[in-house]
């Protein structure tokens, strides 16, 4: 056993190794990035050698001198640390198989040892890195491996032994410097949660998603519990965390992240959109970093509220995308059943918070429902808290200088409209709202050089003529409940129609080659669209209005051109026929029918000329 002279001085230079690696090393010159944590290997190197027989026993594979040092776990212990710390250090400096080395001398010289209360701490972590160490290296089962095998050691030894462990550093420091209980058990429990969160990150590299937000909704939960956390990272991941479970339908416990985020992102400072008049450059980047951060949560709780409308939708439209009433009839009483459920359901999910924060994130949660709408009223109250929170996206992502994130938060303003329109019973009002879609969408489509940014003015040429699309239908249903037609209707119908027929030529033209021909074969991703375009096109000038038959005629072949278009396609493409399986029947039908209605317009023609 060391004298307290050398215990002081191994602790003295461990001590030194630590502030090298984890405080100097900031502030390192970017010509010599690890000048400090080469520093801190060569101090570890030298304590490794002056624990006694550590030499023998470390620097060679001689297994009698490890069972020498066995007799002894107090020096196995010490060497254990300082192997954590080498392999760390190698690992940082990017020198992975070495770091590899070490970290597996620690696991290997504790195993005897790694249910002790002196042991478990270190075991743990060098397992943790391990794990980490793999996963850089995409060796997912491998750091899957090592990862499992930490979480089972610690509730092992929680179930066994119980007693708080000593923390890594402690083995190293005086007796009077030695950690409170509390102390400990904070950080023992602070590794198991890192432990949790390199499972997270595993399992969803292995695609086991379900498992992957459970770890992930338990660091966080554990996170907060133990208050060790950066609230600005914790509220981002908290917000992406609630993604997940929206796509699953799952919106109590997605309203929950975004709730908790909310919260404790606020914990990080106010946020101010106004930049001061003495601002430095570290402030400014400071502040222009929170700021974006609380728009990508203000883009999620915008994915929150389209995501409910647009379930809501499936469930109560009927076969040509109407609100069926009889279900929503069912929805109602179905949703009234359930209210107490998920109430108690709540009190067996995983809850975020403390005393502190608890009741901040309950009254968050309240301003915006989590159960589906089933009529205007509540449609349009999930619509403006979605809204809202477009227009905080939107303080950060401008045009100016976030033009893709500006137009996407832009669609998805467009959507929630769009969502919402379904609910309205007053086709009048429901114009109005597409008429909002288009106005927005073709602001930022104006702004828009297609060279640059041909895909994004693909999808807005899309859905502005999609828009237009609807509108025209809105109007012509409309229309049909009149005993007669006035001009005005039929100049708006007619409008209307031109106006979706325009943007979506312009969006088939931008899939012609250099010479402006259309490609024999389309890309997958455009295939659908194309020919629904196409499709449609059809359709609209089948619609429009006019007493003149020379224009009916011409109306009539371009509907034509367009049907026969899509059945030829899909004829050449087989795959195509697939996407297009409940338009081509139609489409085939109408190039049949609409040829001869034309050759009795030609001959009334005749007769009048």
């Amino acid at each position: 056993m060391a004298t307290q002279g050398e215990g002081l001085g191994l602790g003295l230079k461990y001590s030194r190794a630590l502030n090298l690696s984890e405080v100097e090393s900031k502030h390192d010159p970017e010509s010599e990035p690890y000048r400090s944590k080469y520093a801190a290997r060569e101090l570890l190197k030298e304590l490794k050698a002056e624990v006694g027989q550590w030499a023998q026993a470390g620097d060679s594979e001689d297994e009698r001198a490890e069972q020498r040092l066995s007799q002894d776990g107090h020096w196995l212990q010490k060497l254990a640390v300082v192997e954590l710390q080498l392999g760390l250090n190698h690992t940082e400096t990017e020198e992975l198989s070495a770091g590899e080395e070490h970290l597996a001398k620690c696991v290997r010289v504790l195993e005897p040892f790694k249910l002790s209360p002196a042991a478990v701490s270190i075991f743990i972590q060098a397992e943790n890195q391990l794990g980490i160490l793999w996963a850089g290296l995409e060796e997912m089962e491998k750091a899957q491996t090592y990862l499992e095998d930490a979480e089972s050691l610690y509730n092992q030894y929680t179930k066994e032994i119980g007693t708080p462990p000593l923390d890594t550093h402690e083995h190293f420091l005086a007796e009077e410097e030695r950690l409170s209980e509390q102390e400990r058990h904070k950080r023992f429990e602070k590794v198991y949660t890192h432990t949790l969160y390199y499972l997270a990150q595993v399992y969803k590299h292995l695609d086991m998603n379900e498992k992957a937000a459970w770890y992930c909704h338990t660091t966080l939960q554990r996170q907060l519990q133990f208050t060790h956390y950066n609230p600005v990272e914790w509220a981002i991941n908290a917000a992406t965390l609630s993604q997940y479970y929206i796509t699953k339908q799952r919106y109590m416990e997605g309203r929950l992240c975004l709730a908790a985020s909310t919260v404790i992102f606020n914990q990080a400072g106010g946020v101010s959109s106004e930049c001061p008049v003495e601002e430095s450059e570290e402030e400014r980047e400071r502040r222009d970093q929170l700021q974006q951060k609380k728009a990508e949560i203000a883009r999620c709780w915008i994915k929150y509220c389209l995501n409910l409308l647009q379930d809501a939708r499936k469930l109560l439209e009927d076969d040509i995308g109407e609100l069926d009433w009889d279900r929503q009839e069912e929805l109602k009483i179905q949703l009234k059943k359930e209210e107490e459920e998920k109430e108690q359901g709540r009190k067996s999910a995983v809850l975020f918070g403390s005393s502190d924060t608890f009741d901040l994130i309950q009254s968050v949660e309240e301003k915006v429902s989590c159960t589906y709408p089933e009529d205007f009223l509540k449609a349009r109250e999930v619509f403006l808290v979605g809204q809202n929170y477009v227009q905080e996206a939107k303080e950060f992502f401008q045009l100016d200088d976030h033009v893709t994130d500006h137009i996407e938060v832009v669609q998805d303003h467009s959507a929630l409209f769009k969502s919402l329109a379904f609910f309205e019973e007053d086709q009048e009002r429901r114009c109005k709202m597409h008429k909002r879609r288009i106005d927005m969408l073709d602001t930022v489509y104006t702004e828009l050089n297609p060279q640059y940014y041909l895909l994004v003015c693909r999808q807005l040429q899309f859905e502005i003529a999609d828009t237009y699309y609807e509108m025209m239908e809105l109007k012509v249903s409309i229309a049909n409940r009149l005993d007669e037609l006035d001009s005005h209707n039929i100049k708006k119908i007619n409008h209307l129609a031109q106006s979706a027929i325009a943007y979506y030529n312009l969006f088939l033209d931008s899939l012609k080659n250099s010479d402006k021909m259309f490609p024999e074969k389309l890309e997958t991703d455009v295939v659908r669209p194309a020919l629904v375009g196409k499709f449609r096109i059809g359709w609209l000038y089948s619609k429009m209005i006019t007493s003149d038959l020379k224009t009916q005629l011409e109306n009539m072949q371009q509907s034509v051109d367009c049907y026969r278009f899509v059945v030829k396609y899909c004829e050449t493409q087989p795959e195509a026929a697939k996407a297009m399986e409940p338009e081509l029947e139609l489409c085939a039908e109408m190039a049949t029918l609409l040829p001869a209605r034309m050759e009795k317009l030609k001959a009334k023609l005749l007769v009048i000329n």
